[in-house]
């Protein structure tokens, strides 16, 4: 069996393990499945940056948090119709990259990580202070049940909302993938591996590594989207450095250039922090460390990783020494 039909016979077992999700498990199960696939397409933006383009982002959860609050005001006052708000914050997202990457792209390693880290703090309280738009700390309320689609009814049990939450989760997904194998996603790979070549040659680096920057914020406003659609509440807390981190975490944890390894990461993290944690006395961030050293030191291309060593076979000279 070919590697590829290997890779489809995984995603295909894979999906038909989410599918039959619902019908196995408890409801706060499935409320931490549809959080990981949320949080699994912000640590996707973090990758289309850090492993596509890299540059390590440190502030993905400010394009996250506004396209929650863009999908929360779409929801309360002009459409139930998730579609509808997830491309609304979408392009939230991406019209606050374009504004604030535009600053951020000039900069490359340490001071690009901390102009994002900056980006996500003025964010954060941005959201504390905007009170007549986010009211504050109490946060926006009242967020009415998702609709799939126009003419269709409101979704009422938690088990259709994660399948909502499923097929929106795989058609960014597919985008991204799309974008990524495009000669855009090429280009970004190249600046990623040789931006002063690429710039000789008479690529525009700086205007592409925009693109990108602008790309990723549209994913991660989606996902905010899907956020307010699960929890129905949307506060700054959601905008905090902590889903920034935790993203980038997931990215090292998967594999850097490997989207469905990012997912695998945040699943990992979740699970770690939401499900072992509270178990360890609220040591969660102590077992997270810990998995961040370990995969550090015993899977530096992430869980992606394992699958790559085992397809590459070793030539006559390796084998021999």
């Amino acid at each position: 069996m070919s590697a590829a039909w290997r890779r489809n016979l995984a995603q295909a077992l894979i999906l038909v393990m989410l599918l039959a999700l619902p019908w196995v498990v408890d409801a706060y199960t499935i409320s931490t499945a549809s959080k990981i696939l949320t949080f699994g397409l912000v640590a996707v933006a973090v990758n289309v940056l850090t492993g596509f383009t890299g540059l390590p982002h440190l502030g993905m959860a400010a394009y996250f948090g506004v396209g929650a609050y863009t999908g929360a005001i779409v929801a309360i006052q002009v459409t139930a119709t998730g579609p509808v708000q997830l491309v609304a914050a979408a392009l939230a997202g991406a019209v606050t990259a374009v504004a604030t990457g535009s600053l951020a792209v000039r900069a490359r390693g340490v001071p690009f990580l901390m102009i994002t880290l900056a980006i996500g703090e003025i964010a954060h309280h941005a959201a504390q202070a905007l009170d007549s738009i986010t009211h504050g700390t109490d946060g926006l309320r009242g967020i009415p049940r998702v609709v799939p689609l126009p003419g269709m009814a409101e979704l009422k049990l938690d088990g259709l909302v994660f399948y909502y939450v499923l097929a929106m989760f795989l058609i960014v997904l597919g985008l991204v993938a799309v974008v990524m194998r495009s000669p855009f996603g090429h280009t970004l790979g190249g600046i990623r591996d040789n931006e002063a070549r690429m710039r000789a040659i008479g690529y525009p680096t700086d205007w592409y590594v925009l693109a990108g920057y602008t790309f990723a914020g549209a994913v991660a406003g989606a996902a905010g989207s899907l956020w307010t659609t699960t929890q129905r509440f949307v506060a700054p807390g959601d905008l905090g450095f902590e889903i920034s981190a935790l993203a980038l975490l997931a990215v090292v944890l998967g594999g850097v250039r490997s989207l469905w390894g990012s997912v695998l990461g945040m699943a990992l993290v979740v699970i770690a922090r939401d499900y072992i944690g509270p178990d360890l006395g609220g040591h969660s961030p102590l077992l997270l460390g810990l998995l961040f050293v370990v995969a550090v030191y015993l899977l530096p291309r992430g869980l992606a990783g394992i699958r790559r060593r085992r397809a590459v076979k070793p030539t006559p000279e390796e084998v021999t020494g």
